[in-house]
This record gives C-alpha cells, sequence and structure tokens, in this order.
C-alpha cells in the first residue's frame, strides 16, 4: 500500500507540474499575440482594466525598450528614424499592403512612436496616448472624418470607451486605437509631462526622430543666396534662343525692379518685396510660355485627380493643359517645359498593385526622361533645369531626388533637410478642395472679438511629434482645445470647422511629414496658423513674408506652447488677423483661373525659380 500510494503521489506530482507549464505556456503566447496586433494584458485579473497601449508604425531596425514611463524611438546607428525608413523602403523590405497604400503622412517617412502610460487610468480615459494606423490621408477635410479607437483590455473582455468634447451641440471626438504589429523600437529618453527639463528632453528627443534644425532664418539667407546651378545666356549671338533671351531681360528687370507706392492690387506687407513681385508677376503674364509633353499614358499621366489630399497636382495639371495663355504647341517657343505625370496616381498604380517597391516608381519616371531625352533636345540642352512638374505626393521628393534633381520640382512635402533646394524648388501648399463648383464655399470665421478660444488642434497622431502635443496640452487648460482625430460624420466635420473659426490660433503640427493641410484651412478660416514642423518650407516662400500672418514654433518648445502665444501682443494678432484675410486668395483654386489665384501663384513660382537661375554670360 505504501508503495501504490508513492507512485500515486509521484504521478499527482507529475500532472501538477506539466498543467502549471502548459498554462505558463499559454499565457506567454497569449502575450505575445497580443503585442502582435497592437493591445497587451497588464492584469490576470478580471476586476482591473489594463492600461492603454499606443503605436505607430516603426522601422523594424529599432529594438524596444523601457525606461522610465514610456516607450520612446530612437533611430540606431547615428541615423535619424526617416533615414532608417528610407532604407527599409528603398531596399524593398516593406512589404505591408495596406502601408503601402497610405501617403507618406501615414508612412514612408517611417516615425514610429510606442508610448505606454504607467500610471492607473482616470475618469474616464482623463488622456489617451492612441495613436493608430490611419486610412487614406492625414487630410483636414478628413480630420473631420477620422476614428481612434483608445482599448482598455482585461483578460475577461475588452472595453472601448469614447472620449466626446462638445463646442456647441453634439460630440466630435472619438478616439480609440486598433491594432498594429509593433516593430522592434530602440529607446531614446524618458519623459515625463511638466518635469523642468521638457524643452531639452524633447529636444533631443526631436533631433534623433528628423536630424538637424534648419531654422527660417537660414532658409531665407539660401533664398537670397540664390540657386547653387545657373544657366549662362549671351545677350547676342549663337548659343543663345530668343526664349533664352526674353528670360535674361526678364531676370534683369526683376533683379532693377524700381520700388513701387500704393500698388492698389497687392497688400504690401504680405510679401518680402512687392515691387519684385509685381514686376515679376506680370512679365510671367506677357512672356511666359510652357510646353506639356504629350507622351505619357493615362492614367499616370494626363489624368488629373481633382478631389483628396493630393487635389493640388491634379488642378494644375487640369489648369494648365487647358490654358490657352500660356501654353505653346511648339517646343521652340515655349520658356519652360511641363512633366504632366501624377505621383498619386504612380502610387496606386504600380505600388500597391505591382510592385511593392519605390524603387519601381522612381524606375518608371527614369524611363519617362530618357525617352523625353531621346524624342527631345531641350533636356539634354539644359540638363533639365527648364523642366517641371507638381508633385503632392509624400513621395515625391524620394522617386525624383536623382534622375529629376535637375527640374524644377514643386513638391508638397517640401522638406529643407531632406534635399529641397530652397531657391530652385517650388513648396506647393496642401489643399484638399471641398467644391470644385464653388470653391470659396464656406470660407471666413468670427471676428476677432468673437473668438474665445486660444489654440485648436484635431487630427489623426501620425508622427512623432503630435502625440507630445497630445501629451502636453490635452486637458490642460480650457482655452487650448487639442484633440485627437474627429468622428466621420456630417456634424463632426462642422463643429471641426466651428473650432477653426472660433480659434485665435490654429495649430498645424507635422505627421510623417513636414507639410499638413492644415495651413491653408486656417487661412479659409481666418485662424491664425502655428505651425510646428522644423524644416518645413511654406508655400511660395521666395514670395510671401510668412511671419507676417503665421506663427512658427519650434517642436522643442511644445511644452512653452501657450506662453508663445500668450506672449504675442494684441496688436500683432489683429495685424495678421487683417493680413490671414489678405492672402487668402492665393491659395484658392477656380475652374476658370482668376489673377493671383493658387493656379497662377503656383506657375509664378515656377517662372520665379528659372528666371533666377537665369545669369548673362
Amino acid at each position: 500500500m505504501a508503495g501504490l500510494f508513492m507512485k500515486l503521489c509521484n504521478y499527482g506530482r507529475r500532472l501538477l507540474v506539466s498543467m502549471t507549464g502548459f498554462l505558463v505556456v499559454m499565457i506567454v503566447l497569449a502575450q505575445f499575440w497580443a503585442l502582435l496586433s497592437g493591445r497587451y494584458i497588464s492584469t490576470l485579473s478580471p476586476g482591473e482594466e489594463a492600461l492603454p497601449l499606443a503605436v505607430i508604425r516603426s522601422p523594424s531596425s529599432w529594438i524596444l525598450v523601457k525606461d522610465g514611463d514610456f516607450y520612446m524611438v530612437e533611430g540606431v546607428g547615428g541615423k535619424n528614424a526617416s533615414e532608417l525608413e528610407e532604407e527599409r523602403v528603398d531596399s524593398g523590405l516593406i512589404l505591408d499592403r495596406d502601408r503601402a497604400s497610405r501617403s507618406e503622412h501615414d508612412d514612408a517617412s517611417g516615425r514610429d512612436l510606442i508610448m505606454r502610460k504607467t500610471s492607473s487610468v482616470e475618469n474616464k480615459a482623463e488622456k489617451f496616448d492612441a495613436l493608430h494606423k490611419n486610412s487614406t490621408g492625414d487630410s483636414v477635410e478628413d480630420a473631420g472624418s477620422m476614428d481612434v479607437l483608445t482599448n482598455y483590455s482585461t483578460i475577461s473582455g475588452q472595453i472601448s470607451l469614447e472620449k466626446m468634447e462638445p463646442l456647441s451641440t453634439g460630440s466630435i471626438v472619438s478616439t480609440s486605437m486598433s491594432s498594429s504589429q509593433i516593430h522592434k523600437i530602440k529607446q531614446v529618453v524618458g519623459l515625463e509631462v511638466n518635469s523642468k527639463n521638457d524643452t531639452s528632453v524633447i529636444e533631443r528627443f526631436v533631433r534623433k526622430m528628423r536630424g538637424a534644425t534648419i531654422t527660417l532664418s537660414e532658409m531665407k539667407s539660401m533664398l537670397l543666396d540664390g540657386p547653387a546651378l545657373t544657366t549662362l545666356v549671351r545677350r547676342r549671338g549663337r548659343g543663345s534662343t530668343t526664349c533664352d533671351r526674353q528670360l535674361l531681360s526678364a531676370s534683369l528687370q526683376i533683379r532693377n525692379a524700381p520700388v513701387l507706392r500704393n500698388i492698389s492690387d497687392l497688400h504690401a506687407p504680405l510679401y518680402r518685396n512687392v515691387s519684385v513681385f509685381k514686376r515679376s508677376y506680370d512679365l510671367m503674364e506677357r512672356l511666359l510660355k510652357v510646353y506639356v509633353y504629350k507622351e505619357g499614358e493615362k492614367p499616370i499621366f494626363h489624368h488629373p485627380r481633382l478631389r483628396g489630399l493630393y487635389a493640388a497636382e491634379g488642378w494644375f495639371m487640369k489648369l494648365i493643359e487647358g490654358s490657352r495663355h500660356f501654353t505653346v504647341r511648339d517646343p521652340k517657343k515655349a520658356h519652360l517645359y511641363y512633366l504632366p505625370f501624377s505621383s498619386e496616381t504612380l502610387r496606386t498604380v504600380l505600388y500597391e498593385n505591382k510592385s511593392n517597391s519605390v524603387k519601381n516608381l522612381e524606375h518608371y519616371l527614369t524611363n519617362y526622361v530618357e525617352l523625353i531625352k531621346t524624342r527631345y533636345r531641350f533636356w539634354n540642352r539644359t540638363g533639365g533645369a527648364d523642366h517641371f512638374f507638381v508633385a503632392c505626393h509624400d513621395w515625391g521628393p524620394r522617386i525624383t531626388r536623382n534622375h529629376m534633381s535637375g527640374c524644377i520640382r514643386g513638391l508638397c512635402n517640401a522638406n529643407v533637410a531632406r534635399g529641397f533646394n530652397v531657391g530652385k524648388d517650388v513648396s506647393v501648399p496642401v489643399t484638399y478642395v471641398r467644391s470644385g463648383n464653388d470653391p470659396t464655399r464656406d470660407i471666413g470665421g468670427k471676428p476677432p472679438s468673437e473668438r474665445n478660444i486660444l489654440a485648436f488642434f484635431a487630427g489623426q497622431l501620425h508622427g512623432y511629434l503630435r502625440p507630445l502635443l497630445l501629451q502636453y496640452w490635452e486637458d490642460k487648460v480650457p482655452d487650448m482645445k487639442i484633440f485627437g482625430p474627429m468622428q466621420r460624420d456630417i456634424q463632426g466635420k462642422a463643429v471641426y470647422r466651428e473650432y477653426m473659426k472660433s480659434s485665435k490660433y490654429c495649430i498645424c503640427a507635422r505627421g510623417y511629414g513636414v507639410h499638413t493641410p492644415r495651413v491653408v484651412e486656417s487661412i479659409f478660416y481666418e485662424c491664425i496658423p502655428v505651425i510646428i514642423s522644423d524644416n518645413y518650407v511654406p508655400p511660395f516662400f521666395e514670395v510671401l513674408d510668412w511671419e507676417a500672418f503665421a506663427v512658427f514654433v519650434q517642436e522643442k518648445d511644445i511644452p512653452n506652447l501657450r506662453n508663445i502665444l500668450l506672449s504675442i501682443p494684441e496688436e500683432r494678432y489683429l495685424d495678421m488677423q487683417q493680413r490671414i484675410r489678405k492672402v487668402q486668395r492665393h491659395f484658392i483654386w477656380h475652374k476658370t483661373p482668376e489673377k493671383y489665384d493658387l493656379f497662377h501663384m503656383t506657375l509664378h513660382s515656377f517662372w520665379y525659380s528659372r528666371v533666377s537661375q537665369i545669369r548673362p554670360a
């Protein structure tokens, strides 16, 4: 009996150990699977709430390390995050088709940030750090239609909490967190809100994320220095054409433009030099001729898309191809040559449907340029310096940085630290066109005396900067209305616009790219743009004095944002308010172009860039 009892005890002990081991393995597998899907289980007790995990997609060359209360990210090996992601894209490592379908706002810059707050959840998800992968792009039109889910998961179930912030009626903010695979991330700094060294901590962090900062004053110096590459033109004799001599004459007239007083159709404080702009614009209207290449098959070429975040490239294509005033059929009579492709359609057709490789997009454009070189002599004559295009997709700079670098590149993602050439390239505004038939619909806002909100922001939490903005300012003070994404319904969009019309300042924080459509939206609703995007070259930088009607805040100064805005004198604010109304016409597309509208301003930027390159031989 004793022997049998011992055998039963041994058997029971082995069974207990086996069951315990099996449970441990199942728990570990459950944790691992939840981590891959963007969640984690923080407790085995069904009565406790789990903490939110916020995820932005991360490059595979980072590793996950915890420090203090937050997970943060850093580039590895002396490279910043955008460089690492670019290497990953160029090497063909991005295979996620859902990721490929989004703009570089959503993906291609590859900034990934993971933040997990270790304090307990209070007051019905009081402050969310939620980030999620978006569907279509970072448009302000869709800012009211983007939703993010904040999930507080437990082992017994999952609680989805919606946070609503009313303006007058209805609810606008729906916060959530969707699942997203966590790649390897390297920790850079610990961050505690309202700590004494916030500014220095953020400065180190953003420097790791996007590299060195080129200040606005440095950009101005680049502009004054002029383009690095110039074209020498003889006044007479062989070697120069009639168009060359016209460009040289225009260049000299612009440089020697007399000072004009009381220009009735222009508000002088908006411009760097209103006399130079007036002379240049008048010469453009009188002289400029553009040849549009007929080569290229639809839908990548000659097929404008007039809606969406990248509508600017479509509207410009439609209006320049339909312009009898500026276009010519004989390329020998042209001053500029337009390459009529859509970077958005190129990405959709080739990347999503065929290749999953950014290199193939660049190769496609290389073949197109080679075709142009073989059929025409004009590219080889100037090295492409008199050719131009508009590429508003976020990958535009990347797919044109080599074989098309000699062109005048019209880019929405105008990052001076990533190859944008101030003085040669053109910064095109990101515009979301709501109505082609009535482009001025719903433009305007409340008078300054009725704007009771100091600052407003709402939108997807793309990139490394916007989560920091919300971490510092969401629900902190009553006059700072800082939210995440808004609901998709009509009411949410209406309330979004009402916030803009009721705010003194509208925060235009970068996403994955340096540009954001909130800049133009702010101008439409007469809300002073507060641009928080280091290295961003604002549209028409060569002409407009942006500091006359906008505020620029460095990314490292997010902790001091409210103090910076409160320090602006009321008189200066009122001046900017007046100027913002005057500058609106430069940012509106019209089906039939009007003087000084967005079509003419964009075309003028290409014209001005070209004449700035011309020098007498």
